[in-house]
């Protein structure tokens, strides 16, 4: 009886001193963030084995339901709850991927995902961890002692010092019942007019509220868009004034070796983070830029160009003159670019007032783009802060600069280019794809956790989720015309990759609509394509709505940015229902005529009306993504009349080209591109090759 006694003695200390020794302040601020859960539109995701399972279930219940007191519930998953799934994908996959596979088909970023282990070396939840970073989800490990490897893939981790298993299992229960009073604690501190809303109205986290003053009401943990839907995007960075000065060189001056730049013309545009703005509206999105802008005329030039983009402005102010770049070009090249502020005055003159702003707008965003250009506003102590905050609630895209501050912690992806990237990890590289990829792991290990995008300029983009996985290469397609002008190419992968990121997609499909749209942007003209404010004219292109008004836009851009560098636009249009053999020499033929191919594509209903109504065989949509995959077509055109009228009018092409088949009669479309200054010319078809009678051969087959 004494042993035993003794021994349940023992036990109880074992357990008190585990007990004495838990993080109770970091279990607390969990108890507070998992309260910002409640009708935000995010979830807790919860995994372990064993007994840790049976932990992550009662944490669940006591979210779903209730743990003391009355409140809205709280979306809540235990992974291994859902016995069907674990058994299919423990088949299927294998048992380490049983908890990831679920992670990557349920988190998104903002989610947390909490994993729990005695030993913190399951091999199923290091998978886990790994699947949440890649999805930009919130990550938290309860383990036993440390160190362990799950604790260093989390974000954050409340470990157990024991000798026994059983004892950190005990204390997890602990840490799970004070998570949960915390959590009441939290929402209840809301008040009731808060409780009230809640469920309509995203709450605010503590910390914030405590940092702000009353008058100040601050919206925490906004749920992921949609794809397609509005999103609210925040861009933080430097902000300049660029400036183009366009001319002619027509001889080299007599007494230095220097070219003769005559006449021209001057733009000036947003530059810096402003054009990352600019160019992230252009795109539809509700706009928010927090920079430090002069109070002289240059400043003030720059705030009339973000006004007049429907950009809103936070300014923390700048005590000295805005930054103005000039670009000298000719013949479509930068031939000189001049730095007029090459030192950066200090930041932070409307600091008192700004940064409550800062604080409500970033709250507020769907997603956070840090556009540093070096220049101080990203260093800012009080904005860093706020940037930190942020990066937990919402996917933060940090956009680097060689000269500028290092991310905040919990950033979602950092998006270096090659020669960034070999410069932060201080290694050399000629560019190749494997000199880059080993740059992405380098600035991977230096300041990760964090995901690489390295961006490769007319060669796409490589994103490494992990410094030890293999990358996702990314190509692009290259620019028609011949040279392009990229500028502020780089600032439109970044906006778009945030965008999409806040839309809810995974980094895999952010990164290749990212490339996709910055390579679209670089055939528009780039920087050129500024100057011409969207619309909602037709033709349009791809499926119905805002995706076809945006496709036919960049047509059109396509062909006159061809035009402005004197290259020469080809067009040819058709049904192209089943791609053949016919099809793709034609395609191939008129590409070789000039710097640009636009296919002009009947829809769906267009060729319903010219072919009966069993065609089309492939969707419109389908039809153009296997066109565009081709290397001969630069874009398509979807047109929904009888004729391709419209589309020609729209595009203005020198050359309209028509299949071999049209030898010897006429062409219904020549007197109206003759009338636009173009011609039209027949090229030599392959014989024997119809889609009609690909269709028949099929059916009787």
């Amino acid at each position: 009886m004494t042993a035993g006694i003794t021994t349940t003695t023992d036990y109880l200390n074992r357990l008190i001193s585990s007990l004495r020794g838990l993080d109770v302040s970091r279990v607390s601020d969990w108890g507070s963030r998992l309260a910002e859960l409640a009708g935000n539109g995010q979830r807790l995701l919860v995994a372990g084995n064993g007994g840790s399972a049976a932990q992550a279930q009662h944490l669940t219940a006591e979210l779903v339901g209730r743990f003391q007191t009355e409140r809205p519930p709280i979306s809540a998953l235990a992974l291994h709850a859902e016995t069907s799934s674990v058994t299919a994908i423990s088949n299927d996959y294998g048992y380490e991927q049983v908890f990831a596979r679920q992670v990557r088909a349920h988190a998104r970023p903002g989610d947390i995902v909490l994993l729990m282990s005695g030993s913190g070396r399951s091999a199923n939840l290091l998978r886990a961890a790994e699947a949440a970073r890649e999805v930009g989800a919130v990550t938290w490990a309860l383990t036993g002692p440390a160190p362990n490897p799950l604790v260093t893939l989390v974000d954050e981790a409340v470990t157990v010092t024991a000798q026994a298993t059983s004892t950190a299992q005990e204390c997890h229960l602990v840490v799970i019942h004070l998570m949960c009073a915390a959590m009441d604690d939290a929402i209840a501190a809301k008040g009731s007019t808060a409780a009230d809303a809640v469920g309509s109205h995203p709450s605010a986290p503590l910390s914030s509220l405590a940092a702000s003053s009353p008058s100040e009401p601050v919206e925490e943990g906004r749920p992921a868009a949609a794809p397609g839907v509005r999103t609210n995007l925040v861009v933080v960075g430097d902000a300049f004034l660029d400036r183009d000065h366009t001319g002619r060189v027509e001889r080299v001056a007599s007494d230095e070796p220097a070219l003769v730049v005559s006449g021209g013309t001057t733009r000036m545009r947003p530059g810096g983070a402003a054009l990352a703005a600019v160019m992230s509206a252009r795109q539809d999105h509700a706009v928010t830029l927090v920079t430090a802008l002069g109070e002289d005329a240059v400043g003030d030039q720059l705030r009339t160009l973000l006004d007049e983009a429907r950009v809103e402005v936070v300014d923390l102010g700048l005590d000295g003159p805005t930054a103005v770049k000039t670009r000298i070009r000719a013949a479509a090249r930068t031939l000189m670019m001049l730095d007029e502020h090459d030192v950066c005055p200090p930041i932070g003159r409307e600091s008192d007032t700004a940064l409550p702003a800062a604080r409500r707008v970033l709250t507020a965003a769907d997603g956070v783009l840090v556009s540093d250009y070096g220049r101080g506003v990203t260093a800012h102590t009080g904005l860093r802060d706020l940037l930190a905050e942020a990066a937990r609630r919402s996917p933060l895209v940090w956009d680097p600069h060689p000269r500028g501050a290092v991310p905040v912690a919990h950033t979602a992806v950092v998006t270096p280019n090659s020669r960034e990237a070999r410069v932060i990890a201080s290694r050399p590289g000629s560019g190749a794809l494997s000199d880059d990829v080993e740059a992405a792991r380098a600035v991977g290990r230096v300041w990760g956790p964090v995901q690489v995008v390295l961006t490769r300029q007319e060669h796409g983009a490589v994103l490494l989720s992990d410094a030890d996985l293999p990358p996702l290469v990314v190509p692009a397609k290259a620019a028609a015309g011949g040279k392009a002008d990229a500028c502020g190419a780089g600032d439109f992968f970044a906006g778009h990759l945030a965008a999409m990121l806040a839309c809810g997609q995974l980094p895999s499909e952010a990164v290749a609509s990212a490339v996709r749209a910055a390579s679209e942007y670089v055939a528009a003209g780039g920087p050129r394509s500024l100057a011409h404010r969207p619309d909602n004219g037709s033709p349009t292109t791809g499926p119905s709505g805002a995706g076809r008004t945006a496709a036919v836009r960049g047509a059109v851009e396509l062909a006159e940015a061809v035009r402005a560098r004197g290259g020469t636009v080809v067009a040819a249009g058709g049904c192209f229902d089943l791609l053949h053999v016919g099809h793709i020499r034609l395609l191939e033929q008129a590409r070789q005529l000039g710097d640009c191919l636009i296919v002009c594509l009947n829809s769906d209903d267009s060729m319903s009306r010219l072919k009966g109504p069993s065609r089309p065989v492939v969707p419109a949509a389908q039809r153009s993504l296997v066109l565009e995959a081709l290397a001969s077509v630069d874009s398509v055109l979807v047109f929904d009349e009888d004729t391709p009228d419209e589309a020609i009018r729209a595009l203005r092409p020198s050359i309209w080209v028509k299949g071999g088949d049209y030898s010897g009669i006429g062409i219904p479309e020549s007197k109206l591109v003759g009338s636009l200054g173009g011609r039209t010319v027949v090229v030599p078809f392959v014989a024997g090759w119809s889609t009609s009678s690909l269709i028949e051969s099929a059916r009787t087959r």
